[in-house]
């Protein structure tokens, strides 16, 4: 069986990209809505979404009217929820001695986004950047601006509650972290300021360089503790931010290594997803050698069972490599865009 080419999506004239790339791949929007009704229940989803969208016109997010046009073009309940979904897990590495590499896994216990992997080109005031993704997402996960930056999303811990470490110390490990989940809420509905994700696409969107993409993620207000890693274009330009939402703690370094934990704050709080110590440790160690061309690093438990994209993103060149994957199961082919004057250049390698 031939593997699925992501499509590259060219949406950089369009006044609402991710309204633009779901009318382009509205088949694989209905699928990541069929998966996210059967994860939610359709009850669940019309309510979250209903939440969703009224706690986004309270807080005035520049991103509201982009997904409501997202929710026109769907034309069911669902894009305000996935809009300001939180559930991801990571572990990122950048390497800056020389040329500046990301190293990057998303994971997300949601099937099919693999999948439905896109590379979307988008453009602001800025410039020109890669929005990796999926389409109707306004926000940004993982994205490369050619010539500027690569910037990526972390989930950190979640703060640990009292019901929480209650549950774990009776061997009730997932009804710990649901209680914990459960009682960050609250914070995070009252606040008034942008969700990480809409930050990272501003910041893609308006920042020229390095410098003012690391003060943007550090300084800007948000409504969820995040950690953001960034790679730039010169040697020794990689930056880890991790951000409560009433603090901040940059790190820069030659090497960078983030998974789900916090490195800087050092808050306590339950790490999201599996292993995010020994993820750190493996990615630690990949970004202290030779970096690949492709992903031939990639291995357990850095790839694992949510593992739904895979990618390394050198901005300096312009090169992005990036596969989707279900699980430890590569679902597309391997897709090299190199940036140039024109059209960049696409070649797909087949799993």
């Amino acid at each position: 069986m031939t593997p699925r080419r992501i499509p590259l999506l060219d949406a950089r004239a369009e006044p609402h990209p991710a309204a633009a790339a779901a009318a382009a791949r509205s088949a694989d929007v209905q699928d990541i809505l069929a998966i996210a009704r059967r994860r939610h229940t359709a009850a669940g989803l019309r309510l979250g979404d209903a939440l969703s969208r009224r706690w986004l016109a309270r807080n005035a997010s520049p991103l509201g009217a982009e997904i409501a046009a997202v929710a026109r073009q769907i034309g069911r309940p669902g894009a305000h929820l996935l809009n300001l979904s939180f559930e991801w897990a990571c572990t990122c590495g950048v390497e800056a001695t020389a040329e500046p590499a990301m190293l990057r896994v998303l994971d997300w216990q949601m099937d099919g986004l693999g999948e439905a992997l896109c590379v979307i080109r988008q453009a602001g005031p800025a410039g020109e950047w890669w929005h990796v993704g999926w389409p109707g997402l306004a926000g940004a996960i993982t994205a490369m601006a050619p010539g500027r930056f690569a910037v990526a999303i972390n989930q950190p811990p979640l703060p640990l509650s009292r019901i929480g470490a209650a549950a774990r110390a009776r061997g009730f490990g997932l009804a710990g972290l649901a209680a914990d989940w459960v009682g960050s809420r609250p914070g995070i509905w009252r606040s008034r300021a942008l969700p990480p994700a809409h930050l990272l696409r501003i910041v893609c969107d308006t920042a020229p360089d390095f410098a003012t993409a690391l003060a943007m993620l550090r300084d800007t207000p948000i409504a969820a503790p995040v950690a953001f890693t960034l790679a730039g274009t010169s040697p020794g330009e990689a930056a880890c931010i991790e951000r409560s939402r009433d603090g901040a703690a940059p790190r820069q370094a030659a090497q960078i290594a983030v998974a789900n934990h916090w490195d800087g704050l050092g808050l306590p709080g339950a790490a999201r997803w599996m292993e995010s110590g020994a993820r750190q440790v493996m990615m630690a160690g990949l970004v202290e050698t030779t970096l690949p061309q492709d992903l031939g690093w990639l291995r357990p438990p850095v790839l694992n069972r949510g593992t739904r994209l895979a990618a390394v993103m050198r901005p300096a060149s312009g090169r992005l490599t990036v596969a989707g994957f279900a699980g430890e199961r590569q679902v597309t082919a391997l897709l090299h865009l190199t940036a140039g004057a024109g059209d960049p250049e696409r070649h797909d390698e087949a799993a």
